[in-house]
C-alpha cells in the first residue's frame, strides 16, 4: 500500500511553514570523553533541573555551537535517565541555537528527579537564564 500524494508536508493547516522547522543547523552533539572533561573544567552554573557547564574552544578547532547530555546513575534507573536526557535535549534544541554562541561547547548534567519533574516552562527559562549567566549578559 503506498500512501496518497500530497503537497502538504512540511506545510500546517492555514498553508504556512511548520514552525518546528528552524532555519539554523542544529548544534554538535558532543560524543568524546575529552570533550566532556574540559567542558567540566570550565564555567559552570546549577539551576534547579539541570547544571550547565560551558567552555570556549581554542581557536584550531571549527565548528558551530557543540553540546553534551549526561545524567548519572543517581538520576535514576535507565527510564528516568532516558526521560532526562529527552528533556535536556529539547531545551537545548529550543534555545541554544537562539542564545548560544559559537566556537562554544555546553555540557547539560541532569540532576536527581528535578530534571524529570519540573515544568518544562521552568526549564526553558532556566537555560535561557543560565546562558546568561555564563556569557555574562545576566547577574
Amino acid at each position: 500500500m503506498t500512501p496518497p500524494k500530497t503537497d502538504l508536508i512540511g506545510t500546517t493547516a492555514i498553508g504556512a511553514k511548520s514552525p518546528a522547522v528552524l532555519s539554523c543547523s542544529p548544534p554538535i552533539v558532543l560524543t568524546q570523553r575529552r570533550d566532556f572533561q574540559r567542558a567540566s573544567r570550565g564555567k559552570r552554573v546549577a539551576m534547579a533541573g539541570f547544571i550547565l557547564q560551558m567552555v570556549k574552544r581554542p581557536e584550531g578547532e571549527v565548528g558551530g555551537i557543540r553540546v553534551g547530555y549526561t545524567c548519572s546513575k543517581k538520576v535514576g534507573n535507565a527510564v528516568a535517565r532516558n526521560r532526562a536526557k529527552r528533556r535536556l535535549r529539547e531545551i537545548a534544541r529550543a534555545v541554544l541555537p537562539v542564545t548560544g554562541k559559537q566556537g562554544h561547547d555546553y555540557v547539560l548534567v541532569g540532576r536527581n528527579t528535578a530534571t524529570a519533574t519540573i515544568p518544562f516552562a521552568q526549564l526553558l527559562n532556566d537555560m535561557e537564564k543560565a546562558l546568561g549567566i555564563l556569557h555574562g549578559t545576566r547577574t
